[in-house]
């Protein structure tokens, strides 16, 4: 059997093709990376027996970005990264938030997102002011839990329309 190695060098266009075909442009290093440590583990693993080298390895270095791929869309979802403007807000909120009180706060908040639906609003107060995590709100609200994530996901949907257009209008009042 020949070194790790040499079998790197012979594979490594199989690599690179696989990352052109899944169209991977961003973090090309670390998903080249990712196939190598694939391709050694199955160059331990492999069994001639059951079959040649080189579809085995195809599968699983291939399986193995794309797993990866969807766990990077799965926390790009899941996560969000505000821009600057609006961590500028959330400061100018907290500042003015210590002259007011979290009953007034909580007021203002929810007249300004009235395209909420009520059970919107209720995720919104319940995650915002008592810390109550999708579950606990189902038990609190005698609900399922995928009613609560269809409510916060709606809430979210419709708060994320709303920074967007607030945006687009002080851009535009500015």
């Amino acid at each position: 059997m020949e070194s790790f190695e040499q079998t790197a060098a012979q594979f490594d266009p199989m690599i690179h093709k696989i990352m052109n075909s899944l169209n991977i442009y961003k973090n090309r290093d670390e998903f080249y990376q990712l196939g190598l440590i694939t391709l050694w583990n199955v160059w331990k693993v492999h069994d001639p027996e059951k079959g040649p080298f080189f579809s085995y390895a195809y599968g699983f270095v291939k399986g193995k970005m794309m797993n990866e791929l969807t766990k990077q869309a799965n926390h790009k979802a899941r996560y969000a990264n505000p821009k600057e403007e609006f961590w500028e807000v959330i400061e100018e909120a907290v500042e003015d938030s210590q002259e007011l009180s979290t009953t007034d706060l909580l007021h203002d908040l929810l007249k300004s997102c009235r395209t909420l639906s009520e059970n919107q609003r209720k995720w919104l107060k319940y995650t915002l002011c008592d810390q109550l995590t999708v579950r606990e709100i189902a038990d609190k609200e005698q609900v399922s839990l995928s009613a609560v994530k269809n409510w916060r996901q709606g809430a979210r949907e419709k708060l994320k329309l709303i920074y967007d257009n607030s945006s687009k209008l002080s851009t535009l009042i500015s």
